[in-house]
């Protein structure tokens, strides 16, 4: 289970690489089973994804919401709906958006979350 500010060690090998501007960030997208919007997003952004300077800025992988959750995470709370994106760095959640705002919104909502990690450092 997770807890505010409980870490469980694993991804600690990405904490101590270098810090540089946006190299460290992922994009955890948790996603449920039947979940319609996540075949959404899988058929409009997925494709894209990693051609897209955002999606080159925070690599994205995928988790089950009934887990395995990877260990050495540190999130504000556990994920509750589906699709929720959680930008990390080293583990450690710097920003959510929960539900799927569409292919129009989909980018311009990743770069707010990623201005967000860098304004935090």
């Amino acid at each position: 289970m997770l807890r505010r500010g409980f870490v469980m060690g694993g991804l600690a090998a990405l904490a101590g690489t270098p810090a540089r501007a946006t190299s460290d960030l992922r994009l955890m997208m948790v996603r449920a089973k039947g979940c319609v919007y996540c075949a959404q997003w899988d058929r409009e952004i997925g494709p894209v994804y990693g051609a897209r300077p955002e999606g080159r800025a925070a690599p994205v992988f995928m988790v089950d919401m009934d887990g395995p959750y990877p260990d050495g995470l540190a999130l504000a709370r556990r994920p509750w709906l589906s699709p929720t994106f959680i930008l990390l760095r080293g583990g450690r959640e710097m920003a959510r958006f929960e539900g799927y705002p569409g292919a129009d919104r989909f980018f311009g909502v990743l770069r707010a979350m990623l201005d967000q990690a860098r304004q935090a450092g």
